[in-house]
């Protein structure tokens, strides 16, 4: 059983905790540093690492206080090199090249945005097996024997052009979010695409505050899969 506590999702900041009971990982570090630390009471040094999917800084903007914490952060050379930060408690991770933090092994691999960006793939020791993908418009990889899913579910292709058409959402921005999110409906082909009986929850994240709508993507997402959802 993997633990899961969102401390931030959205446009605005990305933070999440994950505890297999042995070991802390915080996934993304989108907000202020200190929020970070009200929200996990302090004790990050029960945290063992932080994984950085890419360099945007709704999931980069606490690094330097992490760092700052001796907090071990683990991104790849290129997301090092585009937030411009080095320090001796950055650990780089290379594609498709799994490590290990206590209990927890973990491969990242590549998926799409418009910049350099990961998913990742974590298994702890206890037999779970857990799926990190956002901001990504799309998911190559198929997946055997997850028991949990953090999945972007940004927005749906029917809300977004009824926004473009409305003039609320500019062409220009609703092509950018088109070419580099995860929409409803690509979210549900990649649920048919990949094997979900072990599932047993699937959380969805940085939903769009204009292109989205929680309780609808919810039902269809349990529809779909029969699994318990959160939207956090």
């Amino acid at each position: 059983m993997i633990q899961i506590k969102t401390l931030a999702t959205g446009s605005t900041g990305n933070c999440y905790l994950i505890d297999d009971g042995e070991t802390r990982l915080l996934i993304e570090l989108g907000i202020q540093f200190k929020r970070i630390q009200r929200a996990l009471n302090y004790e990050t040094t029960k945290v063992a690492a932080c994984l950085i999917s890419h360099s945007h800084q709704d999931h980069c903007k606490g690094v330097q206080g992490a760092l700052d914490a001796s907090m071990d952060v683990y991104m790849s050379k290129s997301t090092e090199s585009e937030i411009g930060i080095q320090h001796n408690r950055i650990r780089r991770y290379e594609n498709k090249q799994q490590f290990k933090v206590g209990t927890f092994t973990i491969l990242p691999f590549d998926v799409q945005h418009d910049v350099e960006n990961h998913g990742f793939l974590i298994q702890s020791e206890n037999g779970s097996k857990l799926l990190f993908a956002t901001d990504t418009y799309y998911v190559k990889y198929r997946f055997k024997g997850l028991t949990h899913l953090m999945i972007e579910c940004n927005y749906s292709r029917k809300i977004l052009d009824e926004n473009t058409d409305s003039g609320r959402v500019h062409e220009f921005l609703a092509n950018r979010i088109i070419g580099s999110h995860f929409s409803l409906e690509n979210l549900l082909e990649f649920f048919k695409a990949n094997d979900l009986s072990r599932v047993q929850e699937i959380h969805l994240l940085h939903l769009s505050d204009t292109n989205s709508n929680e309780e609808e993507f919810k039902r269809a997402v349990q529809a779909a899969t029969g699994k318990l959802v959160y939207v956090p």
